[in-house]
């Protein structure tokens, strides 16, 4: 009986001191750490957050550019901080999922090292061809890539990006046959598309919305489950016939693993909350990103992990590796 209570009494202390660090929370200046150059959009939409951010904690947030190795390093060096929650990385689907198939030893675990905070907003991409192509469906693109198994192209910027596991993931729900052409940057990959050099190509929505309204481009279907509000007359892949077809490179924050659940939650809180400001929204809208409802931590961690299970194999399927 008296071990109980002692049991009793260091658990009641542990949930006492969690109360009291996410009362005192945050008592310095938060550090969010950026896979990217300042300016991308990632970082714009970083700092977007962080403003706000800032102003609800009554802390400065400081942002932390850390480039290169496709988010690797900046990931990594948030897997290794402190876990008391004045560490946050912003992430995506491309640092905690395609990395860990496109890399042999990226320096973390999407899963035990990290714990997601919140999934903010996403990404659709959108299958595109040239306007003179006749295709005017998904159903006419698949037609034509079945009279001419594996000689349509479809373009991308580059090995292991999402336009790459677009077509490759359109080949395993189709069973069609197509011929990759990586280009060395996003730019280039779009313009193929637009020159007649390549078929087609599965770009993110914001990067081609401006030469598909120039009548450059033509768009087929967008790869995000619900519509776009960008193309909103251009029907998905799903309504398309396409089934399971459901690519859209999210965006989220995370925190080290081992942070504690209150500092964690409250994080979550108010990311959700600064994610549903019309400002914000209407901010990210114009770099291309929609919103998404808010979400749980563990709603969240839930994403990471789904997402693991479907992608890792259909980047081992294409071969795609980073490591070259």
């Amino acid at each position: 009986m008296v071990m109980t209570k002692r049991a009793f009494l260091a658990a009641s202390l542990v949930a006492a001191s969690g109360a009291v660090r996410a009362q005192t929370y945050p008592a310095k200046p938060i550090r969010l750490i950026v896979p990217l150059a300042p300016g991308a959009t990632a970082d714009i939409v970083a700092r977007i957050f962080a403003e706000e951010l800032g102003k609800s904690l009554g802390q400065t947030i400081v942002v932390d550019n850390k480039t290169g190795a496709g988010g690797t390093i900046a990931t990594a060096e948030a897997a290794r901080a402190s876990a008391d929650g004045y560490t946050v990385a912003l992430v995506s689907q491309g640092t905690l999922v395609f990395n860990m198939g496109l890399y042999k030893t990226p320096g973390y675990d999407s899963l035990k090292d990290l714990q997601a905070v919140a999934v903010s907003g996403g990404v659709s991409n959108v299958l595109i061809v040239h306007p003179d192509n006749p295709a005017k469906t998904v159903a006419d693109v698949l037609a034509q890539a079945r009279a001419k198994p594996g000689e349509l192209t479809f373009s991308s910027g580059g090995v292991g990006t999402s336009h790459h596991m677009s077509g490759v993931l359109l080949e395993m729900r189709t069973g069609v046959k197509l011929q990759h052409v990586p280009y060395r940057a996003t730019p280039a990959g779009i313009q193929a598309v637009a020159n007649g050099e390549v078929t087609m190509g599965l770009f993110n929505t914001p990067t081609v919305i401006g030469l598909i309204k120039g009548g450059k481009l033509k768009a087929i279907a967008v790869t995000s489950e619900k519509r776009s509000d960008l193309l909103p007359d251009v029907p998905t892949m799903i309504e398309s016939g396409v089934k399971d077809y459901v690519v859209n490179t999210w965006m989220g924050y995370a925190v080290p693993a081992g942070t504690p659940e209150p500092v964690v939650g409250k994080l979550n809180a108010e990311l959700n909350r600064i994610g549903q400001l019309p400002a914000v929204r209407e901010k990210m809208l114009a770099q291309g990103i929609e919103m998404l409802p808010p979400d749980s931590p563990a709603q969240a961690q839930k994403l990471v992990r789904d997402d693991l299970t479907l992608w890792l194999p259909i980047i081992k399927a294409s071969g795609a590796s980073a490591d070259q």
